[in-house]
């Protein structure tokens, strides 16, 4: 392959990351409604802690582990920030008070 196959190639990967991006922040919006619905924190270290575990299980390579971890820090401040805006927000459209859970991100 030359260099212009690769690159539609890595075009065709971008599709598919932004699709499954896409799909994990319906599940983030969804969980972000049971979150506000039952009061719970948006930031829970130990959940994260446990997806970044999971990603570097699950990771084969050339991508070094630590790389990846800083990859997902970012998707997971992106996906706590849509949920924080899901909680807040819908909240807020509710009438409903918003809490010390709803807001609070100390990361």
């Amino acid at each position: 392959m030359d260099i212009d196959d690769w690159r539609k190639k890595i075009d065709e990967l971008d599709r598919k990351l932004v699709a499954l991006l896409s799909e994990r922040a319906r599940a983030v919006v969804e969980i972000g409604k049971l979150k506000r619905n039952t009061n719970l924190p948006v930031y829970e270290p130990d959940r994260e802690r446990i997806v970044f575990e999971n990603v570097q299980g699950a990771n084969g390579g050339p991508l070094p582990g630590r790389d990846l971890v800083r990859i997902y820090e970012r998707i997971i401040d992106v996906m706590r920030n849509i949920q924080r805006e899901e909680i807040v927000t819908k909240a807020a459209e509710a009438g409903e008070p918003v809490t010390e859970f709803d807001s609070d991100v100390t990361d």
